[in-house]
């Protein structure tokens, strides 16, 4: 079958990402079409990413004539978790013209599975709940009748039926690598090292994650967590840097590394075939206590990790459920700077409860620790959370961001949502103020150490006292005004 994959993911349709000039390819996409092709299918790539709108969609559409167009969001990019109204929209119009075209549409993404119904009545033939690449070899099996495939919702005059779930992936692999070969991967790379000077791409090495934070939805990979082997892995790194000579890569896992042993066996095989590159990670500040662990990552090339800090109050933590204590934030940070690793925090604000006080504990914290970079959002309620479950009755306006920076409150807290685009605001420039001076007493102390990132931070002194100082006395007055 002569099958075109696409995502909706148009990173010109979130300002802030765009400007932060760090893209990455569709994996999740990528991967499903290597499924496919596998199992013996003609597949080929309409990569959005880069892309200006979702109109350049109908001329691949009049020159490949497809059988099947698969919408399917890369469920391991967080952006594309966040279900963003923007590329929501994009997404109805491909399906919708596709349809118009006589192509069978099949959509797959958080978004989706979530609002199956919506997708339905703008274009889908089929929406893939959760893990997808099982489901729409099946579908695709079957000659596109969805009938009898677990993981499918399709419509009917009597409305949307949805077949059984389908049970997520044990054996990962299995997979066949990731089709990179479909991925216009010179136009990636071009916008890395105009921006930034270096080239990362991304790899998944797990899906799932076992923990319960009553914010995060998983709707795509579930609770479970399944782990590709180290020497898997390692044959996906060694293709990318043979190929594409990335200088970094960002493993995009939720938690990466968590099986016991995987670490340590990872750095040994990665020595064994002498693979040369850095790389960034996401985990949890409990699970980065142990120097054994750290020390084998470090061996493999780790150089960053961000954790999900989320707040410096334990009743807030302790409220998300979280399973993380305030404690272990200092320690691991502790732990990792002594080791020469760069440490980001994810903070969050605005969560159900919170105080003026809480704010003050998580910022008191943030100077204490001074991690290297942070990410700063606010409370964002997702179908399929308990966290959604509480506020979902005061979403009936607005239940979803345009964009990743519109960072609008859309519940009723402590304080309005105007606040919390202040404290955005005065967090970030208070943060990089502190670390400007920080790095200033550093190059006084040992000027030959002094570096061009050191100085550029120094330079930006001279904005950020300022700026922060005129966006604490704006938070301050939005603050009374709200009284």
């Amino acid at each position: 079958m002569k099958i075109l994959f696409t995502h909706s993911y148009f990173y010109r349709f979130d300002p802030k990402q765009w400007k932060d000039k760090k893209p990455y390819p569709p994996l999740g996409t990528i991967q499903a079409a290597a499924v496919l092709r596998e199992a013996g299918h003609s597949v080929s790539l309409f990569d959005v990413a880069l892309k200006h709108g979702p109109e350049e969609i109908l001329q691949i559409i009049e020159k490949e004539r497809p059988e099947l167009l698969v919408i399917y969001d890369d469920g391991f990019n967080y952006l594309t978790k966040m279900c963003l109204t923007n590329m929501r929209e994009a997404a109805y119009k491909m399906a919708t013209w596709a349809k118009e075209n006589g192509i069978k549409v099949a959509i797959c993404s958080s978004d989706s599975t979530d609002h199956f119904k919506d997708y339905l009545a703008n274009g889908a033939t089929v929406v893939v709940t959760g893990e997808g690449e099982a489901t729409l070899t099946e579908f695709v099996e079957k000659k596109l009748d969805p009938t009898s495939v677990s993981g499918l919702v399709y419509a009917t005059d009597n409305g949307p039926v949805r077949n059984a779930p389908r049970p997520v992936m044990n054996d990962l692999d299995a997979l066949p690598l990731p089709a990179w070969d479909l991925v216009d991967v010179p136009s990636y790379e071009q916008i890395w090292r105009k921006a930034h000077g270096y080239f990362s791409l991304n790899i998944a090495t797990t899906r799932g994650c076992p923990f319960k934070c009553n914010w995060c939805a998983k709707p795509i990979y579930g609770n479970r967590y399944h782990s590709r082997s180290p020497e898997h892995v390692a044959d996906e790194i060694a293709l990318l840097l043979e190929q594409y000579k990335p200088d970094h890569f960002w493993m995009c896992d939720d938690i990466f590394g968590l099986k016991p042993g995987w670490a340590q066996e990872f750095e040994k095989v990665i020595k064994e075939r002498q693979l040369q590159f850095v790389y960034m990670i996401q985990s949890r500040v409990d699970l980065l206590l142990k120097e054994d662990t750290i020390d084998a990552l470090i061996g493999s090339g780790m150089e960053e990790v961000w954790v999900g800090a989320e707040s410096g109050s334990q009743r807030i933590l302790d409220a998300m459920d979280k399973g993380t204590m305030v404690e272990q934030i200092r320690e691991s940070t502790a732990i990792l700077k002594k080791k020469g690793v760069r440490v980001g925090f994810f903070l969050q604000f605005g969560y159900l409860g919170e105080t003026g006080h809480d704010i003050i504990k998580t910022l008191e914290m943030l100077d204490e620790l001074m991690p290297d970079d942070i990410g700063v959002s606010v409370s964002y309620p997702l179908p399929g959370t308990g966290f959604y479950e509480k506020v979902k009755s005061e979403l009936d306006q607005k239940s979803n961001w345009e964009d990743s920076d519109e960072l609008a409150l859309m519940f009723r807290n402590t304080y309005l949502p105007e606040f919390y685009k202040r404290l955005h605001r005065y967090i970030h420039k208070r943060y990089r103020k502190k670390q400007g001076m920080d790095n200033l007493k550093a190059i006084l102390r040992s000027p030959g150490q002094m570096d061009q990132a050191k100085i550029r931070s120094v330079l930006g002194i001279l904005y950020y006292i300022p700026t922060s100082i005129i966006e604490r006395a704006r938070l301050r007055r939005t603050e009374k005004e709200m009284i």
